[in-house]
C-alpha cells in the first residue's frame, strides 16, 4: 500500500516537537502586541482636550474603574457609572485611554461629556477598532492556552517536571509560564534534566512566587518608564 503525499512528513517528530509549538510562540507574540496596544492607558485632562481638539475621540464616557477582562488575556473594561470620577474614551488608532477628571455642572461648559466636539462619542453604537483588537487578543489568548493544554495532556513526557508542574508554571502572567514550557520541554526535550522531575506543589510555589515577583517587575518598569510604555487599568 502507498502511503498519501506528506503523510511521512507529518509523522516526523520535529513537526510534533517544533512546528505546534512554534505556532502558539508566533500566537503569543501576536497576543503580546495587541495586549500592549489596547491596554488602558492614564493620562492627564490635558491630553483628552487635545485629543477633543483634534478629533480623536471616537468613544467617550464615565467610570469610576476597571473590571476584569470576560477572558484571558483580554484588556479590562470600564465600570460605567454617571457622575464618577474617571473619563474613559478611546481613540481611532484603537487604544484606549483615561483621566482623572472632576465632575462638573454641564451648563458650566466645562464638562467633557457635555462639550459639542464630544457629542459623537457619547453616543456612540457598536464595536470600535479598540474593541475588534481587543477581542482578537482574547480570541489569541484562548488559542494559546487552548493548543497549550492539549501539548501539555497529549505531548510526549515531560522533562523537567510533571504535568501538574507544568500547570501550575503555565498560569502564571502574561502567558510567560507557556513560554517557559515551551522553553523547556519542547525546544530542549532531548536535553536531560539535571535533577527529578519537579512536583506540582513546586510548580504551584513557583507560580505564587513568580506572580508576585511579576507584579514587583511590571510595577517597577511601570514607574521607570511611565504608563505609555507599560500601560495598565
Amino acid at each position: 500500500m502507498i502511503d498519501p503525499p506528506g503523510a511521512a512528513l507529518l509523522d516526523r517528530p520535529w513537526l510534533r516537537r517544533r512546528a505546534l509549538p512554534l505556532a502558539v510562540a508566533l500566537c503569543w507574540l501576536v497576543w503580546a502586541a495587541l495586549a500592549w496596544w489596547t491596554a488602558p492607558r492614564a493620562v492627564d485632562e490635558a491630553e483628552l482636550e487635545r485629543d477633543l481638539a483634534a478629533g480623536r475621540v471616537v468613544t467617550m464616557a464615565r467610570a469610576d474603574g476597571w473590571q476584569a477582562g470576560s477572558t484571558w488575556g483580554r484588556r479590562p473594561e470600564p465600570r460605567y457609572a454617571e457622575g464618577a470620577w474617571m473619563v474613559v474614551w478611546t481613540r481611532p488608532d484603537g487604544q484606549v485611554r483615561h483621566a482623572s477628571v472632576p465632575t462638573r455642572a454641564p451648563e458650566s461648559g466645562a464638562d467633557p461629556l457635555a462639550d459639542p466636539r464630544a457629542r459623537d462619542a457619547t453616543t456612540h453604537g457598536g464595536d470600535t477598532l479598540a474593541d475588534a483588537l481587543a477581542n482578537a487578543a482574547g480570541l489569541l489568548a484562548l488559542t494559546i492556552g487552548v493548543g497549550w493544554l492539549l501539548m501539555l495532556v497529549a505531548g510526549p513526557p515531560r522533562v523537567a517536571g510533571t504535568r501538574w508542574f507544568w500547570f501550575w508554571i503555565g498560569l502564571l502572567p502574561l502567558g510567560l509560564g507557556v513560554l517557559a514550557w515551551l522553553h523547556r520541554e519542547r525546544w530542549r526535550g532531548d536535553v536531560p534534566a539535571a535533577r527529578p522531575r519537579r512536583s506540582g506543589w513546586a510548580g504551584l510555589g513557583w507560580l505564587l512566587l513568580g506572580g508576585l515577583l511579576l507584579s514587583v517587575a511590571v510595577a517597577g518598569l511601570a514607574s521607570l518608564f511611565g504608563g505609555y510604555v507599560v500601560p495598565g487599568g
